[in-house]
This record gives structure tokens, C-alpha cells and sequence, in this order.
């Protein structure tokens, strides 16, 4: 078992993992989303590390099933099932918000506008948005709420969540589990050894998108 030690533990996956294992795994998952304040924990380093334990995982919390691949994907598939309840669970929230927020005056922090963009992107994005932002970190927390607040057709935005948490887990999981396998077969090196750098690069590579789009929307939005 894991003690806490510092505030920097709660941005490490491995001590979530050492910590509670199976079970406090599905409830990060499902907290990114569900509880509305999740946006800081480490959702796709969390998924990418545990591919890594996958089989240590199931086989403590289990029983292992004598197979890697069929560890890892009941791991994956119980990620997804957290991931899909918490979306949905978000998506409620912002449904039954929904209508105090689009009788809300204008202030500094709330334009009616925005929202009313927001629900001409769901119609004609609505798919690739939800499925899409399961891959990039804060964004994939809001987006359930956004989505319940404009009132994206429940059984479109149920469908889209099903799909994008299963590849969201699945990618990341799999990726992970068999990347450690890759480079300790071929190379010699156990990725457990080197998280850190794992982390930073996996952090880099989400949250990329977002910087870039902040920078050059900004920019582009000054020249008009």
C-alpha cells in the first residue's frame, strides 16, 4: 500500500495504482467526468500506466485468467464502463442545468452566445466531438456537461460515448501493455523504470493540441 506523501502523488498514476489498484482506478475514471472536478487527474498517463500492471492488476484483484491479453482486456473493458458512467452522469448534469443557464443574464464570465454556438457544434460535430475529446485531457471533462446543456439527442451522445471510451481505454491500455512488452523483448528496458519520462511525454503529446489551438485561435481571432 502507498502512503501519501506529497500533492505531487495526486498527479502520479503508478501511486493510484499502488495505492487502491482495480478499484480507485474506475473511480478516477469515472471522477474525470462524473464529478465535474477530475480535469487534474492523470487520465491518459493513468490508462497508459496501468496497461503496463494490466496483468499485476486483474491477477490481485481477481485472479489472473492465465492469458495477458484477456487480462488486459477485462481491465480495459471495466475502464470503459467507468468512463462511459461517469459521460453519462456529466451529460445529466448539464441537461437538468440546461435551461437556468440559457435564462442567465450575460456577465464577465457567462455569454448567452457561446452556449448557443456550442449547440450548433453539437449538431453538426456532435460524434467526433464527443468522441474525439476523450483524448484530450479538461476538454474531455466538460464536454459531457456541454453536451447535456445544449441537449445533444441522448441516444446519439450514448452511442458516441460508448465509442469513444472504448477506443480511448482500449488504445491506451493495450498501447501501454505491449509497448512494455515490445521494449523489454527487444531492447532490454522495462518501461516501469522510466514513468517519469513516460508521463511527461504522454502529458505533452494531450495536451498539445490545446496549447496550439489556444496560441493560434487567439491569433487568428485578433486579425478579424
Amino acid at each position: 500500500m502507498e502512503n501519501f506523501e506529497s500533492w505531487k502523488d495526486l498527479l502520479n498514476p503508478e501511486f493510484y495504482i499502488k495505492m487502491g489498484g482495480f478499484w480507485l482506478i474506475l473511480f478516477i475514471i469515472f471522477a474525470e467526468t462524473g464529478l465535474f472536478v477530475g480535469f487534474f487527474l492523470p487520465g491518459d498517463s493513468l490508462l497508459f500506466v496501468s496497461g503496463i500492471y494490466a496483468v499485476e492488476i486483474i491477477k490481485e484483484t481477481f485472479g489472473s485468467t492465465g492469458s495477458e491479453f484477456l487480462d488486459t482486456t477485462v481491465l480495459a473493458t471495466a475502464i470503459a464502463i467507468a468512463a462511459i458512467i461517469g459521460n453519462e452522469v456529466g451529460y445529466w448534469f448539464g441537461l437538468k442545468a440546461g435551461p437556468a443557464l440559457y435564462k442567465k443574464e450575460d456577465s464577465f464570465f457567462f455569454k448567452k452566445k457561446y452556449l448557443l454556438q456550442a449547440h450548433d457544434f453539437f449538431e453538426d460535430h456532435g460524434a467526433l466531438a464527443v468522441i474525439m475529446a476523450r483524448f484530450l485531457p479538461i476538454v474531455r471533462t466538460f464536454t459531457p456537461i456541454v453536451a447535456g446543456i445544449v441537449k445533444m439527442d441522448k441516444k446519439q451522445f450514448l452511442i458516441d460515448n460508448i465509442i469513444g471510451a472504448f477506443l480511448w481505454s482500449f488504445i491506451l491500455i493495450f498501447s501501454g501493455h505491449y509497448l512494455d512488452k515490445l521494449f523489454v523483448e527487444q531492447f532490454g528496458i522495462d518501461l516501469k523504470t522510466h514513468l517519469e519520462m513516460i508521463i511527461l511525454i504522454i502529458v505533452f503529446l494531450t495536451t498539445a493540441p490545446i496549447i496550439l489551438k489556444f496560441f493560434f485561435g487567439k491569433k487568428k481571432d485578433d486579425t478579424i
